[in-house]
């Protein structure tokens, strides 16, 4: 099954892949395909890793867990006679790989995957595709756990705040270790409030403990907000 670090490589795909459907929509280049073949090196400079042989190897393993990983997806449709209907599909995260490799040396130069057809119809169909771009030290953040709460934030939090509860989190990232364990991890993350863009901090709720997720540009407004208020309650 493929893994967190896994999926930066999708998030690469439909990076570049959302880039040139906008330069499509905009009349400056062609309708692109499925199909994205780039030099590992530019994988590896991307994802900010290092440019080693084993960080190579590792690529074409990502590629088996992600051709390997199954995903269901749902949508609720509405047919011509009104009705909604509900069609279920599955694919993969990506849909075939091929590596193409140095015959002398053996490693890896090239990686041509095809994107899943879900996904390439999520940023292909329509004028505005449901496609959340995320900071360039996401591929920095090292435990797992952090980059799920930072794709949690970046999709639920907006401009505004977001409150999700431990345990919600916990059954969403389909973690196998125990809630006990996930929130010892969670909390580690809270405490260290260093995500790319977003605050972090806990809260009791009735369903127990709360992260509340604030994008850091609105706590910033919000604080601006409170100190006018202040300077003006000073005037009174």
């Amino acid at each position: 099954m493929a893994s967190v670090w896994d999926y930066d490589l999708v998030l690469m795909a439909v990076s570049h892949l959302t880039e040139a459907m906008n330069r499509y929509r905009e009349g400056k280049g062609d309708m692109p395909g499925r199909v994205f073949r780039p030099h590992v090196g530019d994988i590896l400079k991307f994802l900010r890793r290092a440019d080693g042989g084993k960080q190579k190897t590792d690529l074409v393993e990502t590629c088996l867990r992600l051709n390997t990983t199954h995903v269901a997806i749902q949508r609720t449709k509405k047919k011509r006679n009104g009705q909604n209907v509900i069609v279920s599909e599955g694919e993969p995260l990506i849909s075939r790989y091929k590596v193409i490799s140095n015959q002398a040396t053996g490693s890896p130069e090239y990686l041509e995957i095809e994107v899943a057809q879900w996904m390439y119809q999520e940023v292909a169909d329509g004028k505005n595709p449901d496609v959340l771009a995320v900071h360039p030290d996401y591929f920095l953040i090292d435990p797992g756990i952090g980059r799920f709460v930072y794709r949690l934030a970046r999709r639920a939090a907006g401009r505004t705040d977001a409150k999700w509860s431990f345990a919600t989190i916990y059954e969403r990232s389909g973690s196998t270790g125990t809630l006990k364990k996930f929130t010892e991890n969670l909390r580690k993350v809270i405490t260290a409030n260093d995500l790319p863009e977003y605050d972090l901090r806990e809260e009791a709720g009735q369903s127990g403990p709360q992260l509340i997720m604030t994008p850091r540009q609105h706590l910033q407004l919000l604080l601006v907000e409170a100190e006018a208020g202040l300077r003006g309650a000073g005037k009174t």
